[in-house]
C-alpha cells in the first residue's frame, strides 16, 4: 500500500477512535435528561427539589462548567484508572463493572466453546464430500436454522422448555456454571451455525480449487490435504468470524436480560434505565473494547494465515460460485407467504381494543389467543409488521444512502468502517437511548448507526473493481474528467448489486429493531412492536406460552426469510460478449 494511503488509512483510524471516546465522555452533557433529579431521588431523599439543591448537584457534577470540562475531566481520570462516581450509589463504577465484565466473559466463554464444536459438526460433513471428490452445497438446512434464531427469541425458547418444562436447569441467576448452561447456548447456537455455515462454504469452495487435484495426484494424504484446505478456507472468512464474535457482546446484553444475569450487559441496562451516566460509560467503553479485542484478534489470526500467501503473490483464485437454482428459492418463498399470511390476517383486525379475557388462549375466534391487556395477539403482530418492517425498508433505504457515498472513499471511511463492525446494535441503542430517551425513532437511529458499514464496503469493493476495468482506466487519457467517469460508469456498475444487497437486509434489520424493542430501547406501549409484544408477553410465559409463541412466530419467519435470502447467489453470470463490451465515452 502507498505510503500517503497508509497515512490516510491511520489518521481515519485515529480520528474515528476520538470520536467514539468523546461521544463517550460527553454523554452526561448529551444526555439532557436532568441528572439532578435522579440524584435528587438516589441521594437527597429527604430534600425538595429546590433550584438552590439542584444547583449544588449540578455543580457537584460539574454540568455547569460545560462540556470540554466534563470531557476532560472524565479523560484524566480515564488515563488514572478512574472510571467515575455512580449518580445512584456515590460509589466508584470501577468494581461493579470489573465484576460484572467477569461474569460476561465467562458467559461469553462457554458461548465461543458452544459455538466451536457446532461449528466443527457443521464442517465436518463438507470435508468428507471434499475428500471423496463431490464438495456439495455448503453446511445445508441445519446451519442455516440454527442461524435463523436471533439470541433473544432462541434465550426465552430455552427458558420454557430447559427451565420451566423439562426443569434441568435453573431459570435465572448466577451462582455456579451450571447456571451458564442455558445462556450460553442462547449466545453459543446462533453464532456457531453462521461460523459453521462460513466455514463450510468456504471449505467447500476450497476444495474445487485447482490446486487440489493437484495435490491428491501429487500423493498427498487426507490429513495433509486438510490441513491444507482448512488452512486455505480459514482466511476468507475470518472477518466475517470476528464480527460474530463482535456479535456476541450485543447478544449477550438482551441473554443477560432474559435470565436475570449479574453481567456487564444487565449492568448497563439497568444503569441506562435509572440514568447513572458514570456507571453507563464505563459499561459501554467495556463492551467496545471486548469487541475491538474479539476483532483484532480475528484479523491477526487472519494475517497469520494468509499473510505469507499475499506477499509472495502465490495466493490461488478461487472458481466462481454456482448460481442459485429454482428450487433454493422454495425456503424464502414458503416463510414470505406464511409472514404475509399472518401479516394480512391480522391487518383486519383490531390491535388495541381489550376486547377478550385476559391471557385467552387460542381459538378460532382467537387463531393467535390473547395478550396480558385481552388485546388480539394476531392483531398485534400483523400490525407490529407495518411499524418493524416498515421502519426496517425507511432505515435500510438510509444505509444505502449512506453506505454508497461512503463507499465512494475507501481510504477515509476506514476508521469508521471499523469503529463501526465493533459496535452491535444493541450497543448503540444504549448510547441513542441516553441521548434521545427510548423511542422507536430512536432504536431506527441506532440501528442506521452501525448498518451502513456492510455496503459501504460493499460499494468500496465493486468501485475498486469497476475502476480496475481497462475500459474505464484509459477514459482520463482519452479527456473524460474525474467526475462524469463516476456519474456514467462506476455508479451504474456499482447501484444494482449494492441495492439488491439492501433489500436482502430488511429481514435482518426488523430482527435488530426487535432486539432493541425487546430490551426496552425502543417503542413504547400501546405500539404493537415485535419485540415490544414479545418483552410484554415473556413475564407469563409459564401459564400463557402462546403469548411468547405469537410474537415468536412472526420473528422465526422473518430469521428464515432472512438467512436463506442471504444464502442465495444472486449474481447473473455474464457472457463473453457482455465482459468484451466497450462503452463509447461520448
Amino acid at each position: 500500500m502507498p505510503r500517503s494511503a497508509l497515512i490516510k488509512t491511520a489518521f481515519s483510524r485515529a480520528l474515528a477512535l476520538v470520536a467514539v471516546l468523546a461521544l463517550i465522555g460527553l454523554l452526561p452533557w448529551l444526555s439532557g435528561q436532568g441528572p439532578e433529579y435522579t440524584i435528587l431521588r438516589a441521594r437527597y431523599a429527604d430534600r425538595e427539589a429546590t433550584e438552590e439543591t439542584l444547583g449544588m448537584i449540578r455543580a457537584e457534577l460539574g454540568l455547569d462548567q460545560g462540556p470540554l470540562h466534563i470531557l476532560l475531566t472524565w479523560a484524566g481520570g480515564l488515563m488514572q484508572g478512574n472510571l467515575g462516581t455512580s449518580w445512584i450509589t456515590n460509589t466508584p463504577v470501577g468494581p461493579g463493572t470489573l465484576q460484572s465484565l467477569g461474569v460476561s466473559l465467562t458467559l461469553m466463554t462457554c458461548a465461543v466453546l458452544v459455538a466451536g464444536v457446532v461449528a466443527v459438526l457443521l464442517c465436518i460433513p463438507s470435508v468428507f464430500r471434499g475428500l471423496s471428490g463431490t464438495p456439495g452445497n455448503g453446511a445445508g438446512a441445519v446451519a442455516a436454522a440454527l442461524t435463523a434464531l436471533p439470541e433473544f427469541l432462541l434465550a426465552a425458547m430455552l427458558l420454557v422448555v430447559g427451565a420451566i418444562w423439562l426443569k434441568w436447569f435453573p431459570p435465572y441467576g448466577w451462582e455456579g456454571l451450571h447456571y451458564a448452561v442455558l445462556p450460553a447456548l442462547s449466545l453459543g447456537l446462533p453464532a456457531g451455525g453462521l461460523i459453521g455455515r462460513l466455514l463450510s462454504d468456504a471449505i467447500t469452495l476450497a476444495f474445487a480449487e485447482k490446486w487440489v487435484g493437484t495435490w491428491a495426484m501429487a500423493g498427498a494424504g487426507r490429513g495433509k490435504l486438510t490441513t491444507a484446505v482448512l488452512r486455505r478456507a480459514t482466511p476468507s472468512v475470518m472477518s466475517q468470524i470476528g464480527l460474530v464474535l463482535i456479535g456476541l457482546t450485543g447478544g449477550a446484553v438482551a441473554v443477560e436480560k432474559v435470565f436475570a444475569i449479574p453481567g456487564l450487559g444487565r449492568a448497563v441496562l439497568g444503569a441506562a434505565s435509572a440514568q447513572d451516566i458514570p456507571a453507563l460509560q464505563a459499561g459501554v467503553l467495556a463492551l467496545l473494547l471486548l469487541a475491538v479485542v474479539f476483532g483484532s484478534i480475528a484479523a491477526i489470526v487472519r494475517q497469520l494465515l494468509i499473510g505469507a500467501s499475499l506477499r509472495s503473490g502465490t495466493m490461488p483464485v478461487p472458481e466462481a460460485p454456482r448460481n442459485s437454482r429454482r428450487r433454493d428459492a422454495a425456503v424464502p418463498l414458503v416463510a414470505a407467504g406464511a409472514l404475509l399470511l399472518i401479516v394480512g390476517a391480522g391487518l383486519l383486525r383490531d390491535p388495541f381494543t381489550s376486547n377478550h379475557a385476559r391471557l385467552a388462549g387460542p381459538s378460532l375466534a382467537l387463531p393467535f389467543g390473547a395478550d396480558a391487556s385481552g388485546r388480539d395477539l394476531l392483531a398485534r403482530v400483523g400490525h407490529g409488521a407495518l411499524s418493524t418492517l416498515g421502519t426496517s425498508l425507511l432505515v435500510v433505504l438510509t444505509c444505502l444512502a449512506i453506505g454508497v457515498l461512503i463507499g465512494l472513499f475507501p481510504l477515509a471511511a476506514t476508521g469508521p468502517l471499523e469503529v463501526t463492525n465493533a459496535a452491535p446494535p444493541i450497543l448503540a441503542g444504549l448510547v441513542v437511548a441516553v441521548i434521545t430517551g427510548p423511542s422507536a425513532h430512536g432504536a431506527a437511529l441506532a440501528v442506521t448507526l452501525v448498518s451502513w458499514a456492510p455496503l459501504a464496503a460493499h460499494t468500496a469493493a465493486l468501485v475498486q473493481e469497476a475502476r480496475a476495468k481497462p475500459y474505464v482506466g484509459i477514459l482520463p487519457v482519452l479527456g473524460v474528467g474525474r467526475g462524469r467517469v463516476l456519474w456514467r460508469y462506476v455508479l451504474p456498475a456499482v447501484l444494482g448489486p449494492v441495492f439488491r444487497h439492501a433489500m436482502l437486509r430488511i429481514p435482518g434489520t426488523a430482527l435488530a429493531l426487535a432486539s432493541l424493542g425487546f430490551l426496552g430501547l425502543g417503542a413504547h406501549q400501546p405500539t404493537p412492536e415485535w419485540g415490544l409484544v414479545l418483552a410484554e408477553g415473556i413475564n407469563y410465559v409459564e401459564r400463557a406460552p402462546w403469548a411468547v409463541a405469537a410474537p415468536a412466530s412472526a420473528l422465526i419467519l422473518a430469521s428464515i426469510l432472512a438467512v436463506s435470502l442471504s444464502s442465495m447467489n444472486w449474481t447473473r453470470t455474464k457472457s463473453p460478449a457482455e465482459h468484451s463490451t466497450v462503452p463509447a465515452t461520448t
